[in-house]
């Protein structure tokens, strides 16, 4: 036979691939066991149980009975590899029950009680309180406390932050802070806050840092920081309460005011908006009803993930302004982007108190508060309102000068002018009236500090 006749024959045709007979056969696919046993896994350091760990992972469900008994029997010994094989077959009262040997064990790996506390029970928590309870020791503390918080049941909070502030090891007081943020969302966002800028002025510099970071995360964040500027903060901590303050971008504002005629806007608003321009590194800009052009909206435009441009109505009464001229304007700028719309100045609770000790400052003579005449009942209910709240007499003030004239004569006290800027009414009255509000130092400063700590 030649030596070309003892080839193997060619084959060739449609559908055939380069390389097929090279290629290594299949393997068979592992066979699930029977029933997975406690006494089959191999023993730690063998090249056998990793693989055989993966393999219980992909295991139908069997019975996990014959497994907690031998943990909590010792005959096998609970690892980290273990028993994330099998954590996704473990129910609340497996975890839990699991989680309650290991507080019972004297020797046992550290390692394992962070996910046997993961699952969210309220047998979980109640097991992670009573190990507290016990008074254990420094080290133990530092690892159930985080595990606690992580919990998120509303009860734990007192006792959190009873560790945060009570003079202990620092260890201890920063397990509990992170405790505090691994729950953040289900504890009550005013004493949280009280409690954060507490611990942003203790004299552990890391327990103070992390108090300022997550004093950033809980929601309205920015009166917060804003208001931990005005305390005794250590340098390294101010610096980074300012890099917290500069990530949270504030957006930018569009203030709505009456405006004189011609559009003309007073310079006491003015100065409101450039200022407020400065200490919220945002845009602040001022639209005024009698002006006939309106402010560039590229100017107000808040990118991608940033805050909506927030309108503020500078208006202290329900007049046709709020409710006619207001919804108008509203609907302009939603066509423009995002908008996020703020009840006129004058319904701030702030603002009401700020204008009631004004009020008082003036007591005990009776005061008036002077505003431009109203028509409908809802005006009226809210002077009824006012009046309760400043404990001043609320009265219309007329247009025509000969009437003003005779109003003032008829006062017995002084008044003040519902007013924040100058106007007619002030221009006319200004000798019997002082100062519109913009003018008045208490005023001013509630303003400016509520407008500051708009997100």
């Amino acid at each position: 036979m030649s030596a070309q006749g003892s080839q193997p024959p060619h084959r060739s045709g449609v559908g055939m691939i380069p390389g097929l007979d090279s290629a290594p056969l299949p393997q068979p696919l592992p066979q699930p066991l029977p029933q997975p046993l406690p006494q089959q896994v191999p023993p730690p350091g063998s090249a056998e149980r990793w693989p055989w760990l993966q393999h219980l992972r992909r295991q139908p469900p069997f019975a996990l009975e014959p497994w907690l008994e031998a943990i909590e029997s010792e005959r096998l010994q609970l690892q980290l590899d273990l028993l994330v094989a099998l954590a996704p077959r473990l129910d609340d009262a497996a975890t839990e029950r699991l989680l309650a040997w290991w507080f019972a064990s004297t020797e046992v790996d550290t390692a394992l009680l962070e996910p046997l506390s993961q699952r969210r029970t309220a047998g979980s928590a109640r097991l992670l309180r009573q190990a507290l309870e016990r008074q254990p020791s420094p080290e133990q503390q530092e690892l159930v406390l985080p595990l606690l918080g992580h919990q998120r049941q509303p009860a734990d909070f007192p006792l959190l932050a009873g560790h945060a502030l009570d003079p202990q090891p620092a260890a201890v007081r920063r397990a509990a802070l992170e405790g505090l943020c691994r729950g953040l969302s289900a504890w009550p966002a005013p004493p949280l806050r009280r409690i954060l800028a507490q611990l942003a002025e203790d004299l552990d510099p890391r327990l103070a840092a992390a108090a300022v970071d997550t004093l950033a995360r809980v929601p309205a964040a920015r009166p917060a920081l804003l208001a931990l500027r005005r305390r005794p903060l250590a340098a390294p901590v101010a610096q980074r309460l300012e890099r917290r303050l500069k990530a949270l971008r504030a957006a930018p504002l569009l203030l709505v005011v009456h405006g004189r005629a011609g559009g003309t806007i007073p310079s006491a608003l003015l100065e409101l908006a450039q200022e407020l321009e400065r200490r919220r590194g945002a845009p602040v800009r001022l639209q005024a009803l009698t002006a006939a052009s309106l402010p560039d909206p590229a100017a107000l435009a808040s990118g991608p993930g940033q805050p909506p441009l927030t309108l503020v109505p500078l208006f202290l009464l329900p007049g046709g302004h709020v409710r006619h001229d207001l919804p108008a304007i509203a609907a302009h700028w939603r066509r423009q982007g995002p908008l996020r719309r703020l009840p006129f100045l004058g319904a701030w609770p702030a603002w009401q108190r700020a204008l009631a000790a004004e009020v008082a400052a003036l007591a005990p003579a009776p005061v008036r508060l002077l505003h431009h005449p109203l028509e409908g009942p809802l005006p009226g209910r809210f002077l009824a309102h006012l009046e309760r709240i400043s404990g001043a007499r609320v009265q219309a003030a007329p247009y025509s000068s000969d009437q003003l004239d005779s109003l003032m004569q008829s006062l017995a006290g002084p008044a003040i002018p519902l007013a924040l800027a100058a106007n007619r009414l002030t221009d006319t009255l200004k000798d019997r009236l002082g100062p519109p509000l913009l003018a008045r130092e208490r005023c001013y400063a509630v303003l400016l500090t509520h407008l500051e700590a708009l997100p």
